[in-house]
């Protein structure tokens, strides 16, 4: 992964913006490029009758202007350390449009966003924009959770070796290679996890397995380790940088991130349909909602425009 122009979503609501800090930390020690983009909209200036085009238009562009002076006094203290630091600001909605459309004309290495936890019932009405930007955004997305202090020591990559979650092999190794060159980037010591969990025993309803329960996990657990050591034997990865973890993903990944000081979990994400993500989710998705450390997704190429 290669890191020398970087989009930074700015929200104009509010008055602090981690995004911009944690993309302000990647340029100080990547030499990165920033672009801060703001997108703006209002149904008031948007149309009706009290207003004619005209009107609308100038109060629209009255807007953006105040947002981009509002951008050049955020840009300014970094471009005073010597950061190369631009904006752009928008007018439209809805926001993960607006920002893919952007990602299309800048072609940024990453895409850095603020995330803030939302309720189930917003994922399911697919209206909260960083889901959204998960399913569809061709770059790297890094979400920042802000409600933790950022240390810059750590990151870990969550695997899927038995590509249970019908992940492509090559997103694996995608992942792999992206966690490497973040680590060595950035300063930050990268380690690898996978986790798997056996089918419960109240679940299991053949009558051989529920008879020798206990060889099913082992059976189970030892797959899960051939596998894994299978992929990261190809890498000059050490062993105290592998983690077998076993229970279900959305439990598991977030415990080892509070318990190994994790501040960047990397993942991959492929492309569903509409339904499907609105009933079930990503995996990437509810681990979002549950971990309490920055989240980098990741797509293959073929699955991140569709």
């Amino acid at each position: 992964m290669h890191l020398q122009q970087l989009l930074v979503v700015i929200d104009p609501t509010q008055p602090q913006q981690p995004a911009l800090e944690r993309a302000a930390w990647i340029a100080r020690r990547s030499g990165a490029a920033l672009e801060l983009l703001i997108c703006e909209f209002h149904g008031a200036l948007d149309g009706g009758a009290l207003f004619d085009r005209s009107t609308l238009e100038k109060a629209r562009a009255s807007l953006l202007e105040q947002r981009r002076d509002w951008l050049e006094r955020l840009a300014e203290p970094l471009r005073q350390e010597g950061l190369k630091v631009g904006i752009e600001a928008r007018w439209g909605k809805p926001l993960y449009k607006m920002i893919d459309a952007r990602v299309a004309e800048l072609r940024p290495d990453l895409v850095l966003k603020t995330a803030h936890s939302h309720g189930l019932l917003q994922r399911l009405l697919l209206s909260n924009s960083s889901w959204q930007l998960i399913r569809h955004c061709p770059a790297p997305l890094w979400l920042v959770k802000p409600d933790r202090e950022w240390q810059g020591r750590r990151l870990a990559a969550a695997l899927d070796p038995t590509h249970s979650a019908d992940k492509p092999a090559s997103l694996d190794r995608l992942l792999i290679d992206c966690t490497q060159a973040l680590g060595k980037a950035l300063g930050l010591e990268d380690h690898y996890l996978h986790s798997y969990a056996p089918l419960p025993r109240t679940l299991v309803f053949d009558a051989e397995l529920v008879a020798d329960y206990e060889y099913y996990v082992e059976r189970t657990g030892a797959r899960h380790r051939e596998a894994f050591d299978a992929l990261l034997g190809q890498y000059p990865i050490a062993a105290p940088r592998r983690h077998l973890l076993q229970g279900f993903a959305e439990e598991a990944l977030p415990q080892f991130v509070t318990d190994n000081g994790i501040d960047l979990l990397v993942m991959g994400a492929i492309a569903r349909g509409h339904l499907d993500t609105a009933l079930i989710g990503h995996t990437a998705e509810r681990v979002l909602e549950a971990v309490d450390c920055d989240l980098l997704v990741i797509k293959p190429v073929a699955s991140a425009s569709q």
